[in-house]
């Protein structure tokens, strides 16, 4: 599968011919000022959590390509009431689509939309696929939950928030890996601002030293998993 990361928690995986993008915030990302929002492509928007730093350009986008938001369900009838395609689900709850099967599982953080109203429960996002599986932990804490997912599926990457103050640090995202039997990890939320800025040094070397491979990808790069 390939993976394009386009800062913060924003990538895209192509999955089965189609394109499934992830928590798009590019307008308001400094370090995805070189990346043209007007041409990112999507067939599938998946959005984790409500926050503007996850859901800020879902709307244009999927207007734009006509994608469909795929999320809890606040989310999207959220996006619908703006005129985009959706599918709405919640925690626990499996759909099956053109590409494969998505399932929401726990995350532990928060969620409000940019006008602060309340945007459902977070989630993380389990992808399975004839082209393979991954997992997407959103913005979240470490928790016990994540063995779950070890247990019931066998994963090619895991995707996993690394910034610490607002989610997983590295060393508890170490332990997410572990936890879901992962050893290829795609880290996300971090650099964006100052309170999650990380030494990804010191950071590459807590995974590699409990034997998995974090990669670090600048904003427009893409990787094969």
């Amino acid at each position: 599968m390939k993976a394009t990361y386009y800062g913060h928690s924003c990538f895209s995986v192509v999955v089965s011919h189609r394109t499934l993008l992830f928590d798009p915030f590019i307008t308001g990302n400094e370090l995805a000022k070189d990346i043209d929002v007007n041409k990112l492509p999507a067939d599938y928007i998946l959005i984790s959590h409500a926050h503007e730093d996850h859901i800020g350009d879902a709307v244009a986008i999927a207007k734009r390509t006509g994608a469909t938001v795929v999320s809890s369900y606040e989310i999207a009838m959220w996006c619908g009431s703006k005129g985009t395609k959706i599918r709405p689900m919640n925690h626990g709850g499996a759909a099956r689509f053109d590409f494969g099967r998505v399932k929401l599982v726990n995350a532990v953080h928060s969620s409000s939309f940019p006008d602060g109203t309340y945007g459902g429960h977070p989630a993380g996002i389990v992808i399975e696929s004839g082209d393979g599986n991954f997992y997407y932990s959103g913005d979240t804490a470490l928790t016990m939950d994540m063995k779950l997912i070890g247990e019931s599926v066998k994963l090619k990457f895991a995707v996993l928030c690394i910034g610490d103050n607002f989610t997983m640090g590295a060393e508890d995202a170490v332990k997410a890996a572990e936890f879901v039997k992962c050893d290829e990890v795609l880290g996300v939320h971090y650099d964006t601002f100052p309170q999650i800025k990380i030494d990804h040094q010191a950071a590459m070397a807590k995974f590699q030293a409990a034997g998995k491979r974090l990669h670090l990808l600048k904003p427009g790069e893409t990787r094969d998993f």
